[in-house]
Protein backbone atom coordinates (compact mmCIF):
# COMPACT_ATOMS: atom_id res chain seq x y z
CA UNK A 1 0.00 0.00 0.00
CA UNK A 2 1.37 3.41 -0.91
CA UNK A 3 2.19 5.84 1.91
CA UNK A 4 -0.07 8.75 2.57
CA UNK A 5 1.95 12.41 2.98
CA UNK A 6 0.70 13.60 6.08
CA UNK A 7 -1.77 16.65 5.78
CA UNK A 8 -0.16 18.23 8.36
CA UNK A 9 3.58 18.54 6.32
CA UNK A 10 1.47 19.85 3.72
CA UNK A 11 -0.05 22.19 5.49
CA UNK A 12 3.30 23.32 7.19
CA UNK A 13 4.64 23.63 3.85
CA UNK A 14 2.04 25.92 2.87
CA UNK A 15 2.75 27.87 5.96
CA UNK A 16 6.23 28.58 5.71
CA UNK A 17 6.25 29.86 2.36
CA UNK A 18 3.60 32.31 3.29
CA UNK A 19 5.04 33.10 6.57
CA UNK A 20 7.92 34.21 4.49
CA UNK A 21 5.78 35.84 1.22
CA UNK A 22 3.80 37.65 3.69
CA UNK A 23 5.93 38.29 7.13
CA UNK A 24 9.59 39.64 7.38
CA UNK A 25 10.08 39.30 3.60
CA UNK A 26 7.44 41.86 1.99
CA UNK A 27 6.87 40.78 -2.43
CA UNK A 28 7.67 44.53 -3.22
CA UNK A 29 10.24 46.85 -1.92
CA UNK A 30 9.69 49.23 0.65
CA UNK A 31 9.94 52.78 0.01
CA UNK A 32 10.07 55.17 2.76
CA UNK A 33 8.14 58.42 2.77
CA UNK A 34 9.54 61.19 3.86
CA UNK A 35 7.76 64.75 3.81
CA UNK A 36 8.75 67.70 5.38
CA UNK A 37 6.02 69.92 7.56
CA UNK A 38 3.84 71.71 5.23
CA UNK A 39 6.12 74.46 7.19
CA UNK A 40 8.50 74.29 4.40
CA UNK A 41 5.95 75.46 1.68
CA UNK A 42 8.43 77.69 -0.73
CA UNK A 43 6.62 79.95 -3.42
CA UNK A 44 8.26 79.05 -7.42
CA UNK A 45 10.04 82.15 -7.21
CA UNK A 46 12.24 80.61 -4.28
CA UNK A 47 12.00 77.37 -5.99
CA UNK A 48 14.11 78.86 -9.44
CA UNK A 49 16.42 80.38 -6.69
CA UNK A 50 16.75 77.08 -4.87
CA UNK A 51 17.74 75.24 -8.39
CA UNK A 52 20.02 77.80 -9.57
CA UNK A 53 22.21 77.26 -6.14
CA UNK A 54 22.35 73.73 -6.77
CA UNK A 55 23.31 74.41 -10.78
CA UNK A 56 26.01 75.92 -9.34
CA UNK A 57 27.28 72.37 -7.90
CA UNK A 58 26.61 71.03 -11.95
CA UNK A 59 30.55 69.96 -11.97
CA UNK A 60 32.20 71.28 -14.63
CA UNK A 61 35.02 69.50 -17.06
CA UNK A 62 37.20 72.20 -14.72
CA UNK A 63 30.66 40.86 -12.87
CA UNK A 64 28.54 41.15 -9.88
CA UNK A 65 25.34 41.69 -10.72
CA UNK A 66 22.73 44.73 -10.18
CA UNK A 67 22.50 47.04 -7.30
CA UNK A 68 19.36 48.48 -5.78
CA UNK A 69 18.88 51.23 -3.58
CA UNK A 70 15.87 53.04 -1.91
CA UNK A 71 14.66 55.72 -2.80
CA UNK A 72 12.99 58.33 -0.73
CA UNK A 73 11.51 62.10 -0.94
CA UNK A 74 9.17 63.08 -3.48
CA UNK A 75 9.57 65.72 -6.40
CA UNK A 76 6.60 67.90 -4.72
CA UNK A 77 7.95 70.93 -4.86
CA UNK A 78 5.61 72.53 -2.71
CA UNK A 79 7.25 70.40 -0.17
CA UNK A 80 10.56 70.90 -0.63
CA UNK A 81 10.51 68.44 -3.15
CA UNK A 82 14.11 65.99 -2.97
CA UNK A 83 15.06 62.10 -4.13
CA UNK A 84 17.60 60.59 -1.89
CA UNK A 85 18.60 57.21 -1.07
CA UNK A 86 19.82 55.43 2.27
CA UNK A 87 23.70 54.10 1.51
CA UNK A 88 26.29 51.89 4.11
CA UNK A 89 29.79 53.17 4.16
CA UNK A 90 32.92 51.97 6.69
CA UNK A 91 33.23 48.33 9.13
CA UNK A 92 30.67 48.68 10.88
CA UNK A 93 28.70 49.93 8.40
CA UNK A 94 27.03 52.90 9.05
CA UNK A 95 23.52 54.71 7.25
CA UNK A 96 24.07 58.28 5.68
CA UNK A 97 21.31 59.56 3.12
CA UNK A 98 22.40 61.28 -0.37
CA UNK A 99 20.95 63.21 -2.42
CA UNK A 100 20.34 61.49 -6.05
CA UNK A 101 22.14 64.46 -8.47
CA UNK A 102 22.80 62.88 -11.86
CA UNK A 103 24.63 66.46 -12.42
CA UNK A 104 27.57 65.49 -10.56
CA UNK A 105 30.32 62.94 -10.26
CA UNK A 106 31.73 62.90 -6.76
CA UNK A 107 29.95 60.74 -3.65
CA UNK A 108 30.90 63.30 -0.79
CA UNK A 109 29.72 62.90 2.82
CA UNK A 110 29.70 65.17 5.61
CA UNK A 111 32.68 64.40 7.92
CA UNK A 112 33.19 64.26 11.96
CA UNK A 113 35.17 67.83 11.96
CA UNK A 114 32.49 69.54 9.60
CA UNK A 115 32.25 73.47 10.16
CA UNK A 116 28.78 74.37 8.62
CA UNK A 117 27.81 70.79 8.20
CA UNK A 118 23.77 71.09 9.48
CA UNK A 119 23.01 68.49 12.23
CA UNK A 120 19.25 68.54 12.07
CA UNK A 121 16.94 68.03 9.05
CA UNK A 122 13.41 69.42 7.67
CA UNK A 123 13.01 65.87 6.11
CA UNK A 124 12.68 64.04 9.37
CA UNK A 125 15.98 62.24 8.78
CA UNK A 126 18.55 61.77 11.38
CA UNK A 127 21.89 63.17 10.08
CA UNK A 128 25.19 60.96 10.65
CA UNK A 129 28.98 62.87 10.12
CA UNK A 130 31.34 59.72 8.85
CA UNK A 131 34.32 59.46 11.20
CA UNK A 132 37.04 57.85 9.23
CA UNK A 133 38.68 57.09 12.33
CA UNK A 134 35.50 54.96 13.29
CA UNK A 135 35.87 52.58 10.53
CA UNK A 136 38.51 49.71 10.68
CA UNK A 137 38.63 49.49 6.76
CA UNK A 138 38.49 53.74 6.43
CA UNK A 139 42.28 55.01 5.01
CA UNK A 140 42.99 58.10 3.02
CA UNK A 141 43.83 58.35 -0.53
CA UNK A 142 47.38 59.67 -1.09
CA UNK A 143 48.15 61.57 -4.30
CA UNK A 144 49.96 58.76 -5.64
CA UNK A 145 46.84 56.62 -6.07
CA UNK A 146 45.61 56.28 -9.38
CA UNK A 147 42.13 57.31 -8.75
CA UNK A 148 43.30 60.77 -7.33
CA UNK A 149 45.31 60.80 -10.36
CA UNK A 150 42.72 60.44 -12.73
CA UNK A 151 40.00 63.29 -10.33
CA UNK A 152 43.11 65.09 -11.44
CA UNK A 153 42.06 65.52 -15.26
CA UNK A 154 38.58 66.32 -14.36
CA UNK A 155 39.16 68.71 -11.70
CA UNK A 156 37.49 66.41 -9.18
CA UNK A 157 40.71 66.31 -7.02
CA UNK A 158 43.56 68.25 -6.41
CA UNK A 159 46.55 67.61 -4.53
CA UNK A 160 49.08 69.31 -1.95
CA UNK A 161 52.93 68.11 -2.37
CA UNK A 162 53.57 69.26 1.25
CA UNK A 163 50.60 66.38 2.94
CA UNK A 164 50.21 64.14 -0.39
CA UNK A 165 46.33 63.97 0.64
CA UNK A 166 44.03 63.89 -2.16
CA UNK A 167 41.41 66.42 -1.63
CA UNK A 168 39.17 68.55 -3.51
CA UNK A 169 37.03 71.81 -3.33
CA UNK A 170 34.17 72.29 -4.96
CA UNK A 171 33.44 76.64 -4.78
CA UNK A 172 30.25 77.42 -6.58
CA UNK A 173 29.15 80.89 -8.20
CA UNK A 174 26.14 81.80 -5.18
CA UNK A 175 29.35 81.15 -2.61
CA UNK A 176 28.15 78.09 -0.84
CA UNK A 177 30.57 75.45 -1.58
CA UNK A 178 32.05 72.35 -0.13
CA UNK A 179 35.54 70.62 0.68
CA UNK A 180 37.29 68.35 2.01
CA UNK A 181 39.37 64.72 1.30
CA UNK A 182 39.09 62.09 -0.20
CA UNK A 183 38.71 58.19 2.09
CA UNK A 184 38.71 54.68 0.59
CA UNK A 185 36.49 52.65 2.61
CA UNK A 186 33.74 49.96 1.90
CA UNK A 187 30.07 50.28 0.62
CA UNK A 188 28.21 48.04 1.45
CA UNK A 189 25.16 46.98 -1.11
CA UNK A 190 22.79 43.94 -2.02
CA UNK A 191 23.43 42.58 -5.43
CA UNK A 192 20.44 40.58 -7.97
CA UNK A 193 22.18 37.73 -9.67
CA UNK A 194 21.35 35.67 -12.53
CA UNK A 195 18.22 33.26 -11.23
CA UNK A 196 16.81 35.91 -8.99
CA UNK A 197 19.33 35.24 -6.36
CA UNK A 198 20.37 38.13 -3.77
CA UNK A 199 23.42 38.55 -2.60
CA UNK A 200 25.48 41.21 0.40
CA UNK A 201 28.79 42.07 -0.84
CA UNK A 202 30.77 45.28 -0.24
CA UNK A 203 32.76 47.07 -2.59
CA UNK A 204 36.03 49.20 -1.64
CA UNK A 205 35.35 52.92 -2.97
CA UNK A 206 36.80 56.60 -3.01
CA UNK A 207 34.67 59.36 -1.76
CA UNK A 208 34.90 62.82 -0.08
CA UNK A 209 34.43 63.45 3.04
CA UNK A 210 33.67 67.30 3.72
CA UNK A 211 35.09 69.17 6.28
CA UNK A 212 33.54 72.67 5.37
CA UNK A 213 30.61 73.54 4.04
CA UNK A 214 29.42 77.14 2.95
CA UNK A 215 26.11 78.87 1.66
CA UNK A 216 22.84 76.85 0.75
CA UNK A 217 24.63 73.71 1.34
CA UNK A 218 24.53 74.59 5.85
CA UNK A 219 20.70 74.83 5.64
CA UNK A 220 18.88 72.68 7.79
CA UNK A 221 15.26 72.76 6.39
CA UNK A 222 16.34 70.09 2.99
CA UNK A 223 19.42 69.14 4.89
CA UNK A 224 20.85 65.11 3.83
CA UNK A 225 24.52 63.84 4.45
CA UNK A 226 25.89 64.79 1.26
CA UNK A 227 25.05 64.12 -2.40
CA UNK A 228 25.86 60.82 -4.59
CA UNK A 229 26.70 62.12 -8.04
CA UNK A 230 26.03 59.51 -10.84
CA UNK A 231 27.86 61.13 -13.12
CA UNK A 232 30.05 59.47 -15.66
CA UNK A 233 33.32 60.68 -14.88
CA UNK A 234 36.07 58.43 -13.38
CA UNK A 235 35.39 59.09 -9.65
CA UNK A 236 31.47 58.45 -9.68
CA UNK A 237 30.48 55.48 -8.05
CA UNK A 238 29.05 54.20 -10.53
CA UNK A 239 32.47 54.43 -12.83
CA UNK A 240 34.47 52.76 -9.90
CA UNK A 241 32.07 50.01 -9.33
CA UNK A 242 31.80 48.86 -13.17
CA UNK A 243 35.23 49.34 -13.71
CA UNK A 244 36.00 46.47 -10.50
CA UNK A 245 33.46 44.40 -12.99
CA UNK A 246 30.46 44.84 -9.46
CA UNK A 247 28.10 46.03 -11.65
CA UNK A 248 27.30 46.77 -15.30
CA UNK A 249 27.82 50.49 -16.75
CA UNK A 250 24.28 51.26 -16.53
CA UNK A 251 21.85 52.83 -14.22
CA UNK A 252 18.74 53.21 -13.85
CA UNK A 253 15.74 55.38 -12.28
CA UNK A 254 12.12 55.24 -11.86
CA UNK A 255 11.04 58.68 -9.44
CA UNK A 256 7.70 58.50 -8.19
CA UNK A 257 5.41 61.41 -8.73
CA UNK A 258 2.61 60.58 -6.75
CA UNK A 259 2.07 62.15 -3.16
CA UNK A 260 4.34 59.36 -1.48
CA UNK A 261 7.09 59.74 -3.25
CA UNK A 262 9.43 56.97 -3.35
CA UNK A 263 10.83 54.86 -6.55
CA UNK A 264 12.89 52.44 -8.04
CA UNK A 265 17.18 53.32 -8.15
CA UNK A 266 19.45 50.77 -9.56
CA UNK A 267 22.96 50.13 -10.83
CA UNK A 268 21.55 48.21 -13.89
CA UNK A 269 19.64 48.44 -16.60
CA UNK A 270 15.93 49.06 -16.22
CA UNK A 271 14.06 46.41 -19.19
CA UNK A 272 10.78 48.13 -20.57
CA UNK A 273 9.68 47.38 -24.50
CA UNK A 274 8.64 50.99 -24.51
CA UNK A 275 11.98 52.44 -23.82
CA UNK A 276 13.24 55.14 -26.81
CA UNK A 277 17.05 55.81 -26.66
CA UNK A 278 18.80 58.84 -27.97
CA UNK A 279 22.54 59.33 -28.30
CA UNK A 280 24.45 61.00 -25.64
CA UNK A 281 26.57 64.20 -26.57
CA UNK A 282 30.03 62.84 -26.70
CA UNK A 283 32.92 64.25 -24.45
CA UNK A 284 30.65 66.43 -22.51
CA UNK A 285 31.14 66.94 -18.65
CA UNK A 286 27.24 66.02 -18.13
CA UNK A 287 24.29 64.07 -19.30
CA UNK A 288 23.90 66.29 -22.88
CA UNK A 289 21.14 65.04 -25.22
CA UNK A 290 20.67 66.45 -28.53
CA UNK A 291 17.39 68.04 -28.60
CA UNK A 292 16.21 68.91 -32.09
CA UNK A 293 12.70 70.59 -31.45
CA UNK A 294 9.35 71.31 -29.34
CA UNK A 295 6.16 70.21 -30.48
CA UNK A 296 2.98 71.55 -28.62
CA UNK A 297 -0.56 69.97 -29.28
CA UNK A 298 1.05 67.96 -31.90
CA UNK A 299 2.40 70.82 -33.46
CA UNK A 300 6.53 71.66 -34.14
CA UNK A 301 7.27 75.28 -32.73
CA UNK A 302 9.57 77.90 -34.54
CA UNK A 303 12.37 77.80 -32.63
CA UNK A 304 15.85 78.24 -34.67
CA UNK A 305 17.54 74.73 -34.39
CA UNK A 306 20.66 76.79 -32.84
CA UNK A 307 19.50 77.24 -29.75
CA UNK A 308 19.44 74.04 -28.44
CA UNK A 309 23.32 72.84 -29.78
CA UNK A 310 25.72 71.89 -27.57
CA UNK A 311 28.70 73.71 -26.65
CA UNK A 312 30.54 74.84 -23.29
CA UNK A 313 27.54 77.23 -22.31
CA UNK A 314 24.54 75.79 -24.07
CA UNK A 315 22.97 72.46 -24.71
CA UNK A 316 19.92 69.89 -23.09
CA UNK A 317 21.43 67.89 -19.60
CA UNK A 318 19.23 65.36 -17.74
CA UNK A 319 19.93 66.22 -14.15
CA UNK A 320 18.07 64.60 -11.10
CA UNK A 321 19.43 67.76 -8.84
CA UNK A 322 17.10 70.33 -10.20
CA UNK A 323 13.36 70.15 -8.41
CA UNK A 324 11.75 72.47 -11.83
CA UNK A 325 12.46 72.43 -15.17
CA UNK A 326 14.46 75.23 -17.51
CA UNK A 327 14.40 76.65 -21.02
CA UNK A 328 16.72 78.36 -23.36
CA UNK A 329 15.25 82.26 -23.18
CA UNK A 330 14.27 81.75 -27.03
CA UNK A 331 12.56 78.53 -26.64
CA UNK A 332 11.14 79.62 -23.17
CA UNK A 333 9.26 82.51 -24.80
CA UNK A 334 7.66 80.18 -27.56
CA UNK A 335 6.70 77.69 -25.67
CA UNK A 336 4.60 79.88 -23.24
CA UNK A 337 3.59 81.49 -26.27
CA UNK A 338 1.84 77.99 -27.40
CA UNK A 339 0.66 76.99 -24.10
CA UNK A 340 -1.37 80.00 -23.73
CA UNK A 341 -2.64 80.24 -27.21
CA UNK A 342 -4.02 76.47 -26.88
CA UNK A 343 -5.75 77.51 -23.65
CA UNK A 344 -6.68 80.76 -23.67
CA UNK A 345 -10.64 80.15 -25.07
CA UNK A 346 -11.10 77.83 -21.51
CA UNK A 347 -8.85 78.79 -18.62
CA UNK A 348 -8.07 82.72 -17.13
CA UNK A 349 -4.56 83.33 -17.21
CA UNK A 350 -3.18 84.89 -14.19
CA UNK A 351 0.11 86.07 -12.76
CA UNK A 352 1.37 84.47 -9.20
CA UNK A 353 4.92 86.17 -8.04
CA UNK A 354 5.71 86.66 -11.69
CA UNK A 355 5.38 83.22 -12.97
CA UNK A 356 2.84 82.10 -15.65
CA UNK A 357 -0.49 80.31 -13.75
CA UNK A 358 -4.05 79.92 -15.03
CA UNK A 359 -7.50 79.16 -12.72
CA UNK A 360 -8.62 76.17 -13.70
CA UNK A 361 -11.96 74.51 -12.25
CA UNK A 362 -11.76 71.15 -14.18
CA UNK A 363 -9.19 68.16 -14.92
CA UNK A 364 -5.34 69.82 -16.59
CA UNK A 365 -5.50 66.55 -18.99
CA UNK A 366 -8.82 67.96 -20.33
CA UNK A 367 -7.55 71.35 -21.26
CA UNK A 368 -3.75 71.67 -21.66
CA UNK A 369 -2.19 69.79 -24.68
CA UNK A 370 0.35 67.24 -24.58
CA UNK A 371 4.43 68.36 -24.87
CA UNK A 372 6.87 66.53 -26.77
CA UNK A 373 10.17 66.93 -26.57
CA UNK A 374 12.28 65.60 -29.70
CA UNK A 375 15.63 64.46 -29.70
CA UNK A 376 18.12 62.93 -32.07
CA UNK A 377 16.97 58.85 -33.06
CA UNK A 378 14.15 59.67 -33.20
CA UNK A 379 13.47 59.74 -29.34
CA UNK A 380 10.67 61.80 -27.88
CA UNK A 381 10.01 62.51 -24.68
CA UNK A 382 6.19 62.74 -24.29
CA UNK A 383 5.28 65.41 -21.13
CA UNK A 384 1.35 65.50 -20.07
CA UNK A 385 0.13 68.73 -18.49
CA UNK A 386 1.08 67.12 -14.74
CA UNK A 387 5.06 66.96 -16.28
CA UNK A 388 5.46 70.64 -17.17
CA UNK A 389 2.65 72.06 -14.60
CA UNK A 390 2.65 72.47 -10.96
CA UNK A 391 -0.53 73.17 -8.73
CA UNK A 392 0.13 76.41 -6.43
CA UNK A 393 -2.72 77.38 -4.30
CA UNK A 394 -6.13 77.51 -4.93
CA UNK A 395 -8.23 80.84 -5.81
CA UNK A 396 -12.28 81.19 -4.99
CA UNK A 397 -12.64 77.55 -5.78
CA UNK A 398 -10.30 77.33 -8.80
CA UNK A 399 -6.91 75.85 -8.79
CA UNK A 400 -4.25 78.08 -9.92
CA UNK A 401 -1.88 76.12 -12.05
CA UNK A 402 1.41 77.37 -13.10
CA UNK A 403 3.91 76.61 -15.75
CA UNK A 404 6.66 74.69 -14.34
CA UNK A 405 9.20 75.19 -16.66
CA UNK A 406 11.34 78.46 -16.11
CA UNK A 407 13.58 80.52 -18.25
CA UNK A 408 17.26 80.97 -17.61
CA UNK A 409 17.89 84.35 -18.89
CA UNK A 410 20.43 85.34 -21.58
CA UNK A 411 21.72 81.76 -21.41
CA UNK A 412 21.04 78.94 -24.32
CA UNK A 413 21.08 76.13 -21.51
CA UNK A 414 18.05 73.90 -20.87
CA UNK A 415 17.67 71.58 -17.96
CA UNK A 416 15.44 68.55 -17.35
CA UNK A 417 15.31 68.12 -14.19
CA UNK A 418 12.38 66.35 -11.67
CA UNK A 419 9.58 67.84 -12.86
CA UNK A 420 9.67 65.50 -16.14
CA UNK A 421 11.82 63.32 -14.98
CA UNK A 422 9.37 61.79 -12.50
CA UNK A 423 6.81 58.50 -13.25
CA UNK A 424 9.49 57.73 -16.33
CA UNK A 425 11.54 54.88 -16.21
CA UNK A 426 15.20 56.58 -17.30
CA UNK A 427 18.00 53.86 -18.42
CA UNK A 428 21.65 55.80 -18.23
CA UNK A 429 23.39 53.10 -20.88
CA UNK A 430 27.16 54.57 -20.09
CA UNK A 431 28.29 51.61 -22.35
CA UNK A 432 26.65 52.72 -25.54
CA UNK A 433 26.83 56.30 -24.49
CA UNK A 434 22.88 56.60 -24.77
CA UNK A 435 19.91 57.67 -22.53
CA UNK A 436 16.67 55.79 -23.20
CA UNK A 437 12.88 56.53 -20.99
CA UNK A 438 9.18 55.53 -21.05
CA UNK A 439 6.45 56.77 -19.02
CA UNK A 440 5.89 54.48 -16.52
CA UNK A 441 3.99 54.01 -13.14
CA UNK A 442 6.77 53.99 -10.63
CA UNK A 443 4.99 52.57 -7.75
CA UNK A 444 5.21 49.58 -9.67
CA UNK A 445 7.60 46.91 -9.64
CA UNK A 446 10.12 46.99 -12.51
CA UNK A 447 12.17 44.06 -14.54
CA UNK A 448 15.98 44.86 -14.41
CA UNK A 449 18.45 42.96 -16.17
CA UNK A 450 21.56 40.91 -14.71
CA UNK A 451 23.43 40.36 -18.18
CA UNK A 452 26.95 41.60 -17.41
CA UNK A 453 29.03 40.02 -20.11
CA UNK A 454 26.59 36.65 -21.30
CA UNK A 455 24.37 36.64 -23.93
CA UNK A 456 21.91 35.43 -21.71
CA UNK A 457 19.88 37.89 -19.85
CA UNK A 458 17.80 37.43 -16.33
CA UNK A 459 14.72 39.57 -15.74
CA UNK A 460 13.80 40.07 -11.69
CA UNK A 461 11.43 42.10 -9.79
CA UNK A 462 13.56 44.94 -8.45
CA UNK A 463 10.55 45.67 -5.88
CA UNK A 464 11.25 42.28 -4.50
CA UNK A 465 14.46 42.90 -3.35
CA UNK A 466 15.06 43.55 0.70
CA UNK A 467 18.01 45.11 2.25
CA UNK A 468 17.52 42.78 5.16
CA UNK A 469 16.39 39.61 4.28
CA UNK A 470 16.03 36.96 1.63
CA UNK A 471 14.10 37.69 -1.57
CA UNK A 472 10.97 35.81 -2.34
CA UNK A 473 12.82 33.96 -4.73
CA UNK A 474 15.56 32.72 -2.14
CA UNK A 475 12.84 31.64 -0.08
CA UNK A 476 11.03 29.22 -2.62
CA UNK A 477 14.04 27.92 -3.49
CA UNK A 478 14.80 27.20 0.59
CA UNK A 479 11.39 25.52 0.65
CA UNK A 480 11.99 23.47 -2.51
CA UNK A 481 14.87 22.33 -0.86
CA UNK A 482 12.92 21.35 2.62
CA UNK A 483 10.23 19.93 1.27
CA UNK A 484 11.69 16.45 0.64
CA UNK A 485 12.97 16.72 3.74
CA UNK A 486 9.72 16.60 5.35
CA UNK A 487 8.28 14.52 2.88
CA UNK A 488 10.94 11.81 3.88
CA UNK A 489 9.98 12.67 7.75
CA UNK A 490 6.27 11.80 6.71
CA UNK A 491 7.33 8.26 5.48
CA UNK A 492 9.00 7.14 8.52
CA UNK A 493 6.48 8.39 10.69
CA UNK A 494 3.73 7.01 8.74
Amino acid sequence: MAAVFPAWIMIAAFLFEAAFAMGGFPSTLKLERRIPLGSHELDLSQLRERDRLRHGRLLQSSSGGVVDFPVLGTYDPFLVGLYYTKIQLGSPPRDFYVQIDTGSDVLWIGCNSCNGCPRTSGLQIELNLFDPGSSTTASLVPCSDQRCRAGLQSSDSSCSSQSNQCSYTFQYGDGSGTSGYYVSDLLHFSSILEGSMTTNNTASIMFGCSVSQTGDLTKSDRAVDGIFGFGQQSLSVISQLSSQGVTPRVFSHCLNGNNGGGGVLVLGEIVEPNIVYTPLVPSQPHYNLDLLSISVGGKVLSINPSVFSTSSNQGTIVDSGTTLAYLAEEAYDAFMTAITNAVSQTVRPILSKGNQCYLITSSVNDIFPQVSLNFAGGASLILNPQDYLVQQNSVGGAAAWCVGFQKIQGQGITILGDLVLKDKIFVYDLANQRIGWTNYDCSMSVNVSTNLNTARTEFVNAGQMSNDGLSLDQTRITIAFLLPILMLLGLLLS
